[in-house]
């Protein structure tokens, strides 16, 4: 009798570059492993990736580490800010106020083409209708588009803050970039020194119940006890933004691994 089952997919096409970038992440994993997160942010920028690395900051709770790390490297570092349109008006004062405590001299920008907003959201409620797509017309289409003069992009994302990132590595391979992750397997104690130990400023949303802050019209106060991004699409299983993609598109869950 014949078998009527469907065949099992297929497993994904890999080209040579993208498996050698996935082993080229791999290794620089590798050669990394023990480091702390400025000794690998200094020689990924100088080494490494000289002149084509990035980092992609959302001005947040935590994103000050980062940022202070990179302005006491190189502050003519690019430092990608999407403004969706739809931010927090304490997180755009916040950007303002860290770019200037710190020097950061390469501030980019970068927002949602005007005619794809308008085709695809022209309410501006398109978030509370399809947040997914929102995500990709404010996020993913404009942040692949503020890549392309890079090879690589330093993240902020730690295994802490999520279930969904308990498995993140060091380096990684997106697409055709390679992602850096310094801060990785960073505690909440960690973060909290280097802020005491450098007198960084707060996040003004942080003290009202805001551990974790995207766009206004997604992101609630948590209850104590709840996970650091509970408040992040509330009421949905979504964990990622459009920051994060595979393939050209946005990913609504835990990325695949490198």
């Amino acid at each position: 009798m014949r078998d009527l089952r469907p065949a099992p997919p297929a497993a994904p096409f890999e080209t040579n570059a993208r498996l050698e970038l996935a082993e080229r992440a791999r290794a620089l994993a590798a050669h990394h492993a023990g480091q702390g997160a400025e000794e690998v942010l200094r020689t990924a920028m100088t080494e490494d990736f000289p002149g084509r690395i990035g980092l992609v900051s959302s001005f947040g709770t935590e994103a000050a580490v980062l940022l202070h790390m990179v302005s006491r490297i190189d502050p003519y570092t690019p430092v990608i800010f999407l403004d969706t349109w739809k931010h927090f008006p304490e997180t755009l004062a916040y950007r303002d106020t860290l770019v200037e405590a710190f020097g950061l001299c390469n501030i980019q920008t970068v927002t949602p083409r005007p005619a794809s907003v308008k085709a695809d959201d022209p309410a501006g409620d398109l978030h509370a209708r399809n947040p997914d797509l929102c995500c990709h017309v404010r996020k993913t289409l404009p942040m692949l588009a503020s890549l392309r003069a890079l090879d690589a992009w330093i993240t902020g994302r730690k295994r802490h803050q999520a279930s969904t990132r308990q498995g993140l590595s060091l380096f990684e391979a997106q697409d055709r970039w390679i992602k850096l992750n310094p801060l990785a397997d960073w505690t909440p104690d960690d973060v909290a020194a280097y802020f005491e130990t450098h007198d960084l400023p707060r996040h003004p949303l942080e003290a009202q119940g805001y551990p974790s802050v995207g766009c206004a019209p997604c992101t609630r106060a948590v209850a104590p006890g709840e996970d650091a991004r509970a408040g992040r699409w509330a009421e949905s299983d979504k964990t990622e933004c459009g920051i994060h993609f595979v393939d050209g598109k946005m990913v609504r869950g835990p990325l695949p691994k490198g």
